[in-house]
């Protein structure tokens, strides 16, 4: 019986080096051009319209007629000035006798709701 002869083990193949990519340049920095000068921004014509509040509103903000924003900034400036924020949770608002009637008889309102109150009362 014949033993195969056993051919010597392949040496392994090498790799070729893999070639590197040439480097990836990095582009230069964009310069910044200077801003063109903008125009003076247009305020929303619906935000700056003066409504008339109610007269339950007319007792925090007065009875003259106001664009929202402003009926809003009045708003705020009584409730900082009567500090009607809770310490607690600054964006709870505990409601005195004139925002009771305002905030349609609840004691404390979010900041959030507040707003959507208000806007009940105007026309």
């Amino acid at each position: 019986m014949a033993t195969a002869k056993k051919t010597p083990a392949a040496a392994p193949v090498k790799k070729a080096a893999a070639a590197k990519p040439a480097a990836v340049k990095k582009a230069a920095p964009a310069v910044k051009k200077a801003a063109a000068p903008a125009a003076p921004r247009k305020p929303n014509a619906a935000f700056m319209k003066e409504m008339t509040p109610s007269a339950v509103l007319a007792a925090v903000v007065g009875a003259a007629p106001l664009p929202r924003t402003e009926v809003t900034k009045k708003v705020w400036d009584y409730i900082k000035k009567l500090n009607l924020q809770d310490p607690a949770n600054r964006r709870m608002i505990n409601a005195d006798d004139k925002l009771k009637a305002v905030f349609g008889g609840k004691a404390q309102v979010s900041m959030f709701e507040m707003t959507k109150l208000i806007s009940a009362h105007l026309s």
